[in-house]
């Protein structure tokens, strides 16, 4: 087994304070801190280092969090290969994702393996992308479905991680029921150049690809208003604020007032949908049933997509 002292002190890696490494893996900042320095004195090398009012990584604990990736992962597919050797599961499972993946894809996942594995005890967290990572890291969870590539988050080459695509979620877009484009269906970015805009606040992920969406055909949109929830976006579009987009897998809830359109043509921006477990444990029994059941519901909400495709 992985000695845990090193997984805290990668946990602190990836959180950067021992009081939020505190929070991600359970322990006390007191805890933490013990663990950590009883993991130098038994390596004889020194790997943090007071900043300020709280302590970083020297080069040598840097060295150590990376050459670690590679334990882990090894150790991971070991864990794997003897669970699969006796079709044996472990018996706990945590699940993490953001908001519509947890609503849409883990939720549906977690009630299927309440019949297929009864034993197991499944654990759904809410959270972040980033969240979501760090919580791979600490083994608070077993597998993220997350959005790629968003800002702050783990590249996908990341040694610590593999990422598997589910789907593309095209963005949609949502306008006032009365708004003169209501009943076409279908338009064109460009059509919309001229609306006032409801979109995340600057420095967001969304933000960012509602920007390079509009940028990509040479055009500045307006932003009248932020907002950070889907439901808080088409509540503002149902006031008549503005326009806003709206991602194919998040459903409208109870908004009045609103009329949901595709968005057409080559500029139409759309954000890739993940799982992510930790390296080396694709093998495993829960990971491979859960990746056919993510991908199955994935590929039947693309069905359901095909006949809308243009």
């Amino acid at each position: 087994m992985i000695d845990s002292k090193i997984l805290t002190l990668r946990a602190f890696a990836a959180c950067g304070t021992v009081a939020a490494t505190a929070e991600l893996t359970g322990y006390s900042p007191s805890a933490v801190s013990a663990q950590l320095r009883e993991l130098q004195r038994q390596l004889g090398v020194r790997l943090l280092v007071k900043e300020g009012r709280g302590v970083s990584l020297t080069a040598a604990g840097r060295k150590l969090v990376a050459g670690s990736d590679a334990l882990l992962a090894a150790w991971e597919q070991l864990r794997a290969t003897t669970l699969n050797a006796d079709d044996q599961v472990q018996g706990q499972f945590g699940l993490g994702g953001f908001s519509t993946a947890a609503a849409r894809l883990l939720a549906p996942l977690a009630a299927n393996l309440k019949i297929s594995r009864p034993h197991v005890e499944v654990h759904l967290i809410e959270a972040n992308p980033t969240r979501c990572f760090e919580m791979l890291v600490a083994e608070r969870i077993d597998m993220a479905v997350v959005v790629a590539m968003r800002v702050g988050q783990p590249a996908e080459d990341d040694t610590r991680f593999e990422q598997i695509t589910l789907l593309d979620d095209p963005l949609d877009v949502v306008v006032p029921a009365d708004h003169p484009l209501s009943d076409q269906g279908k338009v064109h970015l460009e059509e919309l150049a001229a609306e006032k805009w409801i979109t995340d606040t600057q420095g967001s992920a969304y933000r960012e690809l509602f920007t390079s969406a509009f940028s990509a055909v040479g055009l500045r949109p307006k932003v009248a208003h932020e907002a950070q929830e889907w439901e808080t976006m088409t509540a503002f579009v149902g006031a008549g604020l503005g326009v806003g987009f709206l991602p194919r897998l998040a459903p409208m809830g109870g908004t009045v007032n609103v009329k949901r359109l595709r968005l057409v043509g080559p500029s139409r921006p759309t954000r890739r949908i993940v799982a992510a477990v930790r390296r080396g444990s694709l093998g495993s029994p829960l990971v491979i049933e859960s990746l056919e059941f993510l991908q199955g519901t994935a590929h039947r909400i693309l069905e359901a997509r095909q006949g809308e495709e243009v």
